[in-house]
């Protein structure tokens, strides 16, 4: 297991990093994906063994390939891939803007679907691997304000069930993570009344951990799940059941 990697994409906080640590503390070499927050990301390169960081604007022409390309290169393979990257901006339809749903279109969906293609060709050669997606509740109950983010995730869940079938022949699974409501640096700022509303929508009574995320997709990793593929697995507390 300790020749095992995996890259998981925006991993410098919040379900990113969580994932990355599961899967660092699992026994895999995490590639450590980041845009921005490069204290952070250093953070939990360093509190994993063997870990490698990874600056890239997923968005950019060409950044995709480039870093399925060097994470081959300096780590030497690539078994699991963690498409958990992505940015939310709400709105409510008439006030939405083109250009943010084109945002949105191009940080959260055409990476995942780059990332998979440029990741599935490398794990071909060895003839396994994995591909975790992780989407949202509300792209499959929607959400009021949120049409545009909904949209997105929605999306990667119909990807991630046909790759799952073009991919199965050569060893390859591919499933979704779908969170409900996480304790991240955004529900941190939320109001109390509003912090309330939500709670009373969740069956089990408190927000998600991003802990809880990645223990889903530590297990999806694993070869626990290699009979598991196409699916996905809804971390909410209760809040939406498929």
């Amino acid at each position: 297991m300790s020749q095992k990697i995996a890259l998981v994409t925006g991993a410098s906080r919040g379900i990113g990093a969580a994932c990355a640590k599961a899967l660092g503390e699992a026994g895999y070499r995490v590639a450590v994906h980041y845009r921005g927050s490069e204290d952070k990301a250093q953070a939990v390169a360093a509190s994993l063994p063997d870990a490698k960081l990874f600056r890239s604007d997923l968005a950019a022409s060409g950044a995709c390939q480039e870093l399925i390309k060097a994470v081959k290169d300096e780590m030497g393979s690539l078994d699991v891939l963690v498409n958990n990257a992505g940015i939310a901006i709400d709105q409510i339809l008439m006030l939405a803007k083109p250009e943010d749903f084109d945002k949105l279109l191009a940080t959260n969906l055409k990476p995942v679907f780059l990332l998979s293609k440029f990741g599935s060709k490398a794990m071909l050669r060895q003839r396994s691997g994995r591909i975790i997606n992780i989407t949202s509740v509300v792209g499959h109950t929607g959400n009021g304000g949120q049409s545009m983010y909904a949209a997105t995730k929605a999306a990667i869940t119909g990807f991630t069930k046909s790759i799952a079938q073009e991919l199965a022949g050569a060893g390859i699974l591919a499933n979704c993570v779908a969170p409900g409501f996480i304790e991240t640096d955004m529900t941190d700022t939320l109001k109390d009344d509003v912090r309330q509303a939500i709670l009373a929508k969740v069956p089990l009574g408190r927000l998600g951990r991003p802990e809880d995320v990645a223990a889903v997709v530590e297990f999806l990793a694993s070869e626990k799940a290699a009979y598991i593929t196409g699916t996905t697995i809804h971390v909410n507390g209760g809040m939406y059941m498929d």
